[in-house]
């Protein structure tokens, strides 16, 4: 199936499954890695480069695998999960964009992809919103997008 606002298409193909359980030759303890995933966090790194560098430098293979929880799960524990990461990107991407239309207000090919953004950011809030992530009363304004992408 097509993407809405390009005309890319995705890929099919199989998928290895996954495996759950913890290798034997892990030798970083749970502790050790829950004070990286705090670590890092602080530094706002966002999640999925998280689990990268757990994964390259540390040699964490599977977060899930060592807590048998997601990521997010352990940042909401330690209080440090703010928004979606996939929101929260596309967030940044419309401060950018306001920014620069209030400059050039004849810019007619950004003020389209523009609106682009913003039914994405819509479309994605209702789904965070249904799903419970989101508050019922969250709405996007531009104000309040720069206070939470700083």
């Amino acid at each position: 199936m097509a993407r809405l606002h390009s005309r890319k298409h995705g890929r099919s193909r199989s998928k290895h499954t996954k495996r759950w359980e913890l290798p034997e030759w892990q030798t970083i303890t749970k502790e050790e890695v829950r004070q990286l995933i705090v670590k890092y966090a602080k530094q706002r790194i966002p999640p999925s480069q998280i689990g990268m560098l757990l994964r390259d430098i540390h040699g964490v293979p599977s977060i899930r695998a060592t807590f048998g929880k997601r990521l997010n799960s352990i940042l909401k524990e330690e209080g440090l999960y703010k928004l979606p990461e996939d929101l929260l990107a596309l967030l940044k991407k419309a401060v950018k964009l306001h920014a620069h239309l209030e400059k050039h207000k004849n810019d007619v090919h950004n003020q389209v992809k523009y609106k682009h953004i913003l039914s994405k950011i819509h479309r994605i809030s209702k789904y965070y919103k249904r799903e419970g992530v989101l508050p019922m009363d969250w709405k996007y304004s531009p104000e309040t997008a720069i206070l939470l992408v700083k």
